[in-house]
């Protein structure tokens, strides 16, 4: 049952889709087309029993349930379908249940990793966007306050710890995913406050902790040391991504073009950087579909997404280009007939995940709707 709380949020309800159908008659029916393949591709794998997508299948993770989650949303949202709304809230009353290796969380996507939860709490953010139903936010809510318990006040000046059980590690996604999901829901609570200062309080101490290294690209995470440096490893393509959204939003938040500057400079590194962008098209640092395994096969969609929020933002959107190129080589080198999508967008199709599939959806939502 929806229970928007005030006439804005009816429109939340109306507006998606009149600016969906506004945005889509600028695309061609064929691009339009492709998106939408590859989310009933995606949708292919879908198992209405346990709400995961291919759960029997080892190359997934639980926590890309969440961001395929997340990508079915926002394509949703930008397209006007709601073909897969009942699949949606399908999965969020299954999966809220607690979970059996982490019982302790007692449900609602508080998981053992603060990371983990931080990717279902943002596909809360979309699914309210998209349903105006309270619940969604609620949710999101309480998970924003599970994962805060995590912050650290006794090593490193502060920051989420990642692993819950260990209570160890500073890594850099938690922490970009929990400053994407404070600054969304200050922008969708009116007269918010709280989730403001704790973005804020989050990008201080991300700025500040190392983890933006010397080329403005960003390492997985800082020494679980006294020194509390940057660790040197891998600069993962989400990890450059989903730190973008989070500067979008508090740039909306605050009316401030800086933080837009910063990411636009993060942004830049990612695109002139020879390890992770090869001959035009994004490459994740590892070789082989074995090696990204299990989680690997979904961040370059991640960092798409991310990019394309950014470019929209931006005046003179320096990465449409970028996006296109990249949606235009997967489409041609990277899908096999049933539309689904490898690893490499360079191709040639490998095998289907989850995570490369919902990869291949972010990226073609990112650049066709």
């Amino acid at each position: 049952m929806l229970t928007p709380t005030c006439w804005a949020l009816c429109c939340l309800l109306i507006s998606p889709i009149a600016l969906a159908e506004t945005a889509l008659r600028g695309r061609s029916s064929s691009d339009v087309d492709a998106a939408r393949a590859a989310v009933d591709a995606m949708m292919a794998l879908y198992d209405n029993t346990t709400g995961l997508w291919d759960p029997d299948n080892p190359g997934g993770s639980w926590w890309q349930n969440g961001v395929a989650l997340w990508a079915l949303s926002e394509y949703m949202i930008k397209s006007g379908s709601r073909a897969y709304l009942a699949q949606a809230q399908n999965t969020v009353d299954i999966q809220r249940a607690p979970l059996e290796w982490w019982p302790e969380g007692g449900g609602d996507f508080r998981a053992d990793s603060t990371d983990d939860t931080g990717w279902w709490a943002l596909a809360m953010t979309s699914m309210y966007q998209l349903t105006g139903d309270d619940e969604y936010l609620n949710i999101a809510k309480e998970d924003e306050a599970y994962m805060f318990d995590y912050w650290n006040t006794t090593t490193c000046g502060g920051g989420l710890i990642w692993n819950i059980p260990n209570g160890t590690y500073h890594n850099a996604i938690s922490n970009e995913l929990y400053l994407e999901l404070t600054a969304t829901l200050h922008n969708l609570i009116p007269g918010d406050t709280l989730y403001l200062n704790r973005s804020l309080l989050e990008w201080e101490w991300f700025n500040k902790s190392g983890m933006i290294n010397s080329q403005d690209l960003i390492n997985d995470g800082l020494t679980d040391d006294a020194t509390c440096v940057n660790n040197g490893m891998t600069t993962w393509t989400y990890n450059q991504g989903v730190v973008l959204g989070g500067l979008v939003e508090l740039s909306t938040a605050l009316g401030d073009s800086a933080y837009l500057e910063t990411a636009r400079q993060i942004a830049d590194a990612v695109v002139s950087s020879p390890e992770l962008v090869q001959d035009g098209i994004l490459t994740e640092p590892c070789d082989s579909e074995e090696e990204c395994e299990p989680n690997g096969t979904a961040f370059k969609g991640i960092f798409i997404r991310e990019l394309a929020k950014l470019d929209a933002a931006l005046d003179d959107h320096p990465y449409q280009s970028f996006i296109m190129d990249n949606a235009q080589a997967a489409y041609k080198n990277d899908r096999n007939g049933s539309d689904f999508y490898g690893l490499l967008w360079q191709g040639p199709f490998d095998n289907v995940t989850i995570g490369s599939q919902e990869s291949a959806v972010d990226l073609l939502v990112a650049a066709y709707l």
